[in-house]
C-alpha cells in the first residue's frame, strides 16, 4: 500500500514539474507574438505616413497659355510637398473626353482628382463613381457639382469679379449709354457663366442704358474663333462701343479684330487675358485692360489644399498658404477664394511675366 501511495505522489510531482516547464515556455512565445503585432502596426503606420499621394489636376484643356501656367504651379507644389502630380486633360474643351480620362484615372488608383469641368453636369456621374471608390474629389478654376466635391478652389469671388469687369468696360468706353457684346469661351463653362451672369445682373441696375446687342457668343477657348466672331459683331453692329472677352483667348482675339479694323479709339475691349498674351494689344490700345490672377498660384494652391485634405486638414479662413498668400474660406468650409484679381494695363503690364 505504501509503495502504491509513493508511486502516486511521484507521478503527481512529475506532472506538476512538466506543467511548470510548459508554462515558462508559453510566456516567451506570447511576448514574441505581441512584439510582432506591434511591429506590424508600426510598419503600417509608417507606410501611411510616408505614402506619396497621387493627385490628378485636370484642366478644361491642355496646350493654351493659361492652363500651361497652371500646370507649372501645380507641378511646383508637387515638388515642394512631396506628392506626385498628374496634370492631364483633353486637347480641346470637351466634357466627354474628360469623362473618359477620369474613368481611366479611377482604374489607376489615384488618391485625388481635381478637375476644371467643361460641363459640370456631364461629369457628375463619373465623379460620383470616383468618390465611391474612396478618391477625394475637388474642383478648381471651374466649379463642379457641389454635392460631390470635397473641396472647391476658386480664383476669385465670382460676383465681385463680374461686377468689376463691367465697371472696367464702362470706364474705358467713357459712357454707360452704349452698345456692347460678350465673347465667351464655352457656353457650358460654369465659371465663365457665373462672371457673365453677375455682370449682366449688376449692369441692369448700375448701368440701365448699357445695351447688350446679342446673347453671349462662344469662341471654344480659341483666339482665332474669338477674332472671327469679333469681326462678325463689328460688321453686324456698327454702333458697337465695347466688347467683353470672357476666357483668356477671347479678349486677345477681339483686340486683334479691333486692331485690324483700326477701331481702337471707337471700340473698347476688356476681358480676362494673361499679361504676356495681352501686352502688344495693351501697348497699342486695341485692348484696354486684362483682368486676371496669377494662374501658377491657382495651380499651386489647388495641389497644396488637396494634399492637406488627404492628410486630414481642412482649409481655414485667413490661412496663409506658402507661395500663394492668405485665402478666404466660405461658410460651407470647402469653398476657397484665392484672392482679388489684378488689372493689367499698358502702364503696368511690363511688371508681370506669365
Amino acid at each position: 500500500m505504501k509503495r502504491v501511495l509513493a508511486l502516486i505522489i511521484v507521478v503527481v510531482m512529475v506532472g506538476l514539474l512538466l506543467a511548470g516547464c510548459g508554462g515558462q515556455k508559453a510566456e516567451p512565445q506570447q511576448q514574441q507574438s505581441q512584439s510582432n503585432q506591434t511591429q506590424n502596426n508600426q510598419s503600417q503606420s509608417s507606410e501611411t505616413q510616408n505614402k506619396k499621394y497621387k493627385i490628378v489636376v485636370m484642366p478644361k484643356l491642355v496646350g493654351i497659355p493659361y492652363f500651361n501656367a497652371c500646370e507649372e504651379g501645380a507641378k511646383k507644389a508637387g515638388q515642394d510637398l512631396g506628392v506626385e502630380v498628374i496634370y492631364t486633360g483633353p486637347t480641346k474643351a470637351d466634357a466627354a473626353e474628360q469623362v473618359k480620362m477620369i474613368e481611366d484615372l479611377i482604374n489607376q488608383g489615384v488618391d485625388a482628382i481635381a478637375v476644371a469641368p467643361n460641363d459640370p453636369a456631364a461629369l457628375t456621374p463619373v465623379l460620383k463613381k470616383a468618390k465611391e471608390k474612396g478618391i477625394l474629389i475637388a474642383d478648381w478654376d471651374t466649379p463642379a457639382d457641389k454635392s460631390i466635391v470635397d473641396l472647391s478652389v476658386h480664383q476669385i469671388d465670382d460676383k465681385q469679379y463680374g461686377e468689376h469687369i463691367w465697371d472696367t468696360l464702362v470706364k474705358y468706353m467713357g459712357t454707360d449709354n452704349a452698345e456692347y457684346a460678350i465673347i465667351t469661351g464655352g457656353l457650358s463653362a460654369a465659371n465663365l457663366n457665373s462672371w457673365i451672369d453677375a455682370g449682366i445682373s449688376y449692369a441692369k441696375t448700375k448701368y440701365p442704358n448699357l445695351k447688350l446687342v446679342t446673347d453671349k457668343v462662344p469662341s471654344d477657348e480659341k483666339q482665332q474663333v474669338a477674332y472671327q466672331k469679333a469681326l462678325e459683331l463689328i460688321k453686324a453692329y456698327p454702333n458697337l462701343k465695347g466688347i467683353i472677352g470672357i476666357s483668356t483667348p477671347a479678349p486677345i482675339g477681339a483686340a486683334q479684330a479691333v486692331q485690324e479694323k483700326g477701331l481702337k479709339d471707337k471700340i473698347a475691349v476688356v476681358g480676362t487675358g494673361l499679361p504676356n498674351d495681352s501686352k502688344a494689344y495693351l501697348k497699342d490700345g486695341s485692348l484696354k485692360a486684362s483682368i486676371l490672377w496669377d494662374p501658377a498660384k491657382l495651380g499651386y494652391l489647388t495641389v497644396s489644399l488637396v494634399k492637406d485634405m488627404l492628410d486630414g486638414k481642412k482649409p481655414a479662413d485667413g490661412q496663409d498658404v506658402p507661395n500663394v498668400g492668405k485665402i478666404q474660406v466660405k461658410e460651407d468650409g470647402k469653398t476657397v477664394i484665392m484672392g482679388p484679381p489684378t488689372d493689367f494695363t499698358k502702364d503696368n503690364v511690363d511688371q508681370f511675366n506669365f
